[in-house]
């Protein structure tokens, strides 16, 4: 415990969790930028999470930026399971740290896959094992579960967004400019979240499988919309929002 404490109070402990929120907001910077070209143009790039460590690969030192991006979250990992094991939190709390943890990871991992040039569509996985588990009654169950809790969590992204909750991860005093940037940018990650979870149901209650995904299919099914293009440039600008206010949060990040 005396050895965890001290990492928690260590110069290199700050800097790398500055270092993973900074590729955290990246990442957001990333998939903003291809959902704008979405909405006004035909970019086949993956908006989510994965179709933006792509879009990073593909940049000069592609595949150093994205190991760089992948210890940075690796770090957050450690930051929130620290938090789990030795910080005093509620039970709530405790959730939303081990909800973090494993995004963290599981956006890490992808980062190396991608440096390591295995990396594919996650709407396609995400699209194959819905198949399978729409395979039996139980399954489907599961999917709308799953669905019920993406809708869920992003309910509480907008609680957080209309609360202001998401200050509490912070230190210092809070500028408007950066209650805006919040306010903003989680409300965008509640919609995003919401859509998907909506999606997730209806796949496994209409019996289609190619009707569930994640972030791109949210994307894209709000630009089939009327007035597709000008939602998701909206979308786009909130998904920036939350970026940028990850470089603030990098700065006054609360551990």
């Amino acid at each position: 415990m005396k050895t965890a404490q001290q990492a928690q109070n260590s110069r290199v402990y700050d800097v790398a969790i500055t270092v993973g929120l900074i590729a955290y907001g990246v990442v957001y910077l990333l998939v903003a930028w291809i959902a704008l070209q979405l909405a006004w143009g035909n970019s086949s790039e993956e908006a989510s999470q994965s179709g933006a460590l792509q879009e990073l690969a593909d940049k000069p030192l592609g595949g150093f930026l994205l190991w760089v991006v992948a210890l940075g979250l690796f770090a957050l990992v450690i930051w929130k399971v620290l938090d789990l094991v030795y910080g005093n939190l509620d039970t709530k709390k405790k959730l939303s740290a081990g909800g973090r943890a494993v995004v963290y990871l599981a956006l890490g991992i992808s980062a190396i896959r991608v440096a390591m040039g295995s990396g594919g569509s996650s709407a396609g996985k995400q699209e194959s094992m819905t198949a399978r588990l729409m395979e039996s009654g139980a399954g489907r169950a599961l999917v709308v579960l799953i669905g019920l809790v993406i809708i869920a969590v992003g309910v509480r992204q907008l609680y957080k967004s209309w609360k202001v909750k998401f200050t509490e991860d912070l230190t210092g005093g809070v500028s408007h400019s950066t209650i805006l940037l919040g306010r903003v940018g989680y409300a965008a990650k509640g919609i995003a979240f919401v859509i998907v979870g909506v999606l997730f149901a209806w796949a496994a209650l209409d019996y289609d499988p190619q009707k569930a995904g994640g972030l791109d299919t949210a994307l894209r099914t709000i630009k089939d919309q009327p007035f597709g293009a000008v939602l998701l440039t909206l979308m786009a600008v909130g998904i920036a929002c939350f970026g940028v206010y990850c470089f603030v949060w990098s700065r006054n990040a609360k551990h």
